[in-house]
């Protein structure tokens, strides 16, 4: 089985961090390829960032077309999730519903743990379209400037670890989803010091997108994510057009 796995930021060093956990979980015979957006940014906290991700990946991952049976995209936040999933006739799994079907199969009320307070609402959003509002016993996250994206795990240990318990304690979560992609690895650390399940979107994703390729579950031909109209368009990029155009 050959998954891709694309960062929809352009960190190469966040890219080492998702595959180092991808690889962890993945099966034996799995081949985890890995691909880092070309354009956009360090990280994403916004909507407009969510969008140059969502279209900085489709891009990313047209030029691996045909080469993977499985596309997880490696975002919280699953920036361009839905569009992906009409363009490629492959299981597309996104970070964030991996990590609320994992959440949702653990226990009733999960709570996410972000990497900074502007990234809020968009999770709330996110946890809003994937119809698990009523089961979000709350967001909390960091309210330190980042400094270095790729060594958040190591600068805010003590300060991740606090956000969690008082999840647990004070928020009523049965479940702890650690959001994002610079914490991938991070659930592994904190299992033995959280007294809940605690949820990585990484593992998450590879795990979900192995099971749907082996279900062998073909991908929609009709309804709204069959594969867009073929259109007279400009301007895209070659690798795109093709799959586009289905050529």
């Amino acid at each position: 089985m050959k998954l891709l796995v694309v960062n929809p930021n352009i960190s190469e060093t966040v890219t080492a961090l998702i595959h180092a956990e991808a690889r962890r979980s993945a099966s034996t015979d799995t081949l985890i390829t890995m691909a880092t957006a070309r354009f956009g940014m360090a990280y994403i906290e916004t909507r407009f960032e969510a969008l140059v991700a969502g279209y900085a990946t489709a891009c990313v991952t047209a030029e691996h077309a045909g080469n993977f049976d499985g596309l997880v995209v490696a975002a919280f936040g699953d920036p361009g999730l839905a569009g992906l999933k009409e363009l490629f006739d492959v299981p597309v799994v996104g970070m964030t519903e991996a990590a609320l079907a994992s959440a949702c199969l653990l226990g009733q009320r999960f709570s996410i743990i972000a990497i900074s307070h502007r990234i809020e609402a968009w999770y709330r959003e996110c946890v809003a379209s994937n119809g698990l509002s009523s089961r979000l016993a709350s967001i909390r996250s960091l309210d330190s400037r980042l400094q270095h994206i790729d060594t958040i795990q190591q600068d805010h240990a003590a300060r991740l670890e606090m956000l969690c318990l008082q999840a647990v304690h004070e928020d009523g979560a049965d479940v702890i989803i650690v959001a994002g992609a610079p914490l991938a690895g991070l659930a592994r650390t904190l299992r033995e010091k959280i007294p809940v399940p605690v949820v990585d979107g990484v593992s998450s994703a590879v795990r979900h997108c192995e099971s749907l390729v082996s279900l062998q579950i073909c991908t929609a031909r009709e309804g709204s994510f069959a594969a867009p109209p073929k259109k007279l368009n400009t301007g895209l990029p070659p690798a795109l057009v093709r799959v586009f155009n289905r050529e």
